[in-house]
């Protein structure tokens, strides 16, 4: 993904919108055939022209971008749902068999998944994240939480959420130095102007940092609202009603990344329950950075169903 839209003048905000509208979209049908025609048409561009934008924008043609969406996706379920067998994780995600998936795997990562190594590709994410934290203030602040430590204390709710829309501002590669900050600052100007400001706050991440390259990362900050327009880079999204299970925090961005390697690794698999096909949610309690860069009010959630 370019890691420019935000700040190139050349770049029209429309066909930003446009392309955010055609990534909403593969999103939401993952599981589906993915068609030039129907993306392009979601995007409300001819299927011609979609093509070159979309490339041009993304820095990969939509069968490359659709193709990697599907085989992260399956890395995901196969960390945090292990008992889901390998042919439920490819119609999962998309590939029209369990061969599909397997012949696409060994082609991107170079082996086939039975063989993959999947604890040594994610710490090695991890530290690659840990090292890009570390060159903005000079320490490194993520460390892992073993699995069955919870030193703590964190307790979960579980919470049934409605279905809800919302205002978003994408930001590609968010792990650069104060570009999601500035998202949330351009997100609450526009709330505030249309007073939408007091809405429920959410962060969340579409990939998992510790299975997908930073640089390919997508987070949206955003608002809940009763309904949106898109307008410029503000995009409009739908989600569906979903069971979360949440930990509410207050304190600083080491105290979130211990909640959720802890949700992740020591309550999720002693649960009854998988992650569900939705990101996880950063809930802010008040506006986003209320408290500044360095402490967080909010709640961690995340979307879960029954195994």
């Amino acid at each position: 993904m370019r890691t420019d839209l935000e700040s190139d003048s050349a770049v029209s905000m429309a066909y930003v919108a446009r392309v955010n509208r055609a990534i909403d979209h593969i999103v939401r049908n993952l599981a589906q055939p993915l068609r030039l025609e129907q993306v392009s048409q979601a995007a409300g561009f001819s299927s011609f022209h979609f093509h070159r934008v979309f490339k041009a924008l993304v820095g990969e043609t939509l069968n490359q971008f659709v193709k990697r969406q599907r085989l992260e996706r399956a890395l995901y379920l196969m960390s945090h749902a292990p008992g889901r067998s390998l042919t439920d994780v490819a119609l999962g995600c998309g590939f029209s068999s369990s061969s599909d998936f397997s012949r696409s795997f060994r082609q991107h990562y170079g082996v086939a998944p039975r063989g993959f190594d999947l604890e040594s590709f994610r710490h090695a994410r991890r530290e690659q994240m840990d090292r890009v934290l570390a060159s903005q203030d000079g320490s490194a602040r993520l460390t892992a939480l073993p699995p069955g430590q919870n030193p703590d204390a964190f307790e979960v709710r579980l919470r049934d959420l409605p279905a809800r829309t919302v205002a978003y501002i994408r930001v590609f590669d968010p792990y650069r130095e104060g570009v999601a900050r500035a998202a949330c600052d351009r997100l609450v100007a526009w709330a505030t102007e249309r007073g939408l400001a007091d809405g429920q706050w959410l962060g969340y991440m579409w990939e998992e940092p510790e299975i997908v390259a930073l640089a390919n990362c997508r987070y949206d900050v955003a608002v809940v609202v009763d309904d949106v327009e898109p307008e410029g880079e503000v995009g409009r999204f739908e989600f569906p009603p979903m069971r979360v299970a949440e930990v509410v925090l207050s304190g600083d961005i080491a105290l979130e990344a211990r909640a959720i390697d802890w949700l992740y690794k020591t309550w999720l698999p002693r649960s009854s329950y998988v992650p569900d096909d939705q990101p996880a949610f950063e809930a802010w309690i008040g506006q986003p950075f209320a408290h500044g860069n360095d402490h967080f009010e909010i709640a961690c959630q995340l979307p879960v169903r029954r195994a």
